[in-house]
């Protein structure tokens, strides 16, 4: 009895040994190891043999991106026939970012917004399109008129006149004198200049006859005197007409440098989203 209690002994203890020298290997193995090696494993998902993408709480081999990490946006990026999971800062033109109440992830816009704000509101219209209160319409409605250029429905801008000059003295053949029955005329100014669906400007000048008491000229009036009082009179006139000229040059000018000022700041928009989406996919092609 006794010599069989000691045989069982003996084949249990070289059971044990085995077991014991494994997990003292094993613990050696670990405590020569690197902390970075050894930190980067405990990241390493169950289901890949590497460590995820960065940005990622979870992740596959196969499907990249599982899961983002707070304030990320996870987004199925098509590479092929396949769709990547991956985790970005900011979406990309074309989606918007989601937080409340679904997890955090880009929401593509609707099918006629290029760029959008969120599901209810577009920042950038599909060709074809015009935007409207972050609305892309097919036509603008009756009271705006599309812009081709913005490809936006802009306000109707009507044209825009000063008040009448007063009444000029009553004359007859450029003059003051020796008539009873004459002419006197008024002015106004263009202010605003009119879009395309706005009014048109009405007429700037008016003309109506006056009766005054006949008085007679001065001698000399119709000679050289009144010769040179018709040269002012007409430099007044061609004055006024090269002021009213360089108002609406002055007018279309502004219009000029105001669109291509807006066009300026859309070609600078589109190269920053131009500028963001290759650095989005420098980033992505690195992290893969």
């Amino acid at each position: 009895m006794q010599l069989r209690l000691v045989s069982w002994l003996f084949i249990i203890g070289n059971l044990m040994e085995p077991v014991g020298s494994q997990q003292e290997q094993q613990q050696e193995q670990e405590q020569q190891q690197p902390p970075s090696r050894v930190r980067r494993q405990g990241r390493t998902n169950p289901n890949m043999s590497q460590p995820c993408p960065g940005g990622c709480a979870t992740c596959s081999e196969y499907n990249g991106c599982l899961t983002c990490k707070p304030r990320l946006f996870f987004f199925l990026e098509r590479i092929g026939m396949r769709q990547i999971g991956v985790c970005l800062t900011s979406c990309p033109s074309g989606y918007y970012g989601t937080r409340f109440p679904e997890p955090t992830a880009c929401t593509k816009c609707k099918a006629d917004c290029e760029a959008c704000f969120n599901s209810n509101f577009c920042t950038k219209c599909k060709n074809g399109f015009y935007l409207h209160l972050g609305k892309c319409l097919e036509n603008c409605p009756e009271w705006l008129e599309p812009n081709n250029y913005t490809m936006e429905c802009n306000d109707i801008v009507h044209c825009k006149t000063s008040e009448w000059s007063l009444w000029s003295p009553c004359t007859k053949k450029e003059k003051t004198c020796g008539f009873k029955r004459g002419n006197e005329t008024r002015i106004r100014e263009v202010l605003q200049l009119p879009s395309t669906k706005g009014s048109p400007c009405p007429h700037t000048s008016e003309a109506r006859k006056c009766v005054v008491q006949r008085k007679k000229c001065q001698k000399g009036e119709k000679g050289k005197k009144n010769r040179e009082e018709r040269r002012k009179k007409l430099k007044r006139d061609e004055s006024k007409e090269i002021r009213q000229e360089n108002r609406g040059r002055e007018s279309r000018r502004q219009n000029r440098e105001q669109r291509e000022n807006k066009s300026k700041l859309q070609l600078k928009k589109k190269r920053m989203q131009d500028k963001q989406q290759k650095l989005h996919t420098i980033t992505i092609s690195t992290v893969h």
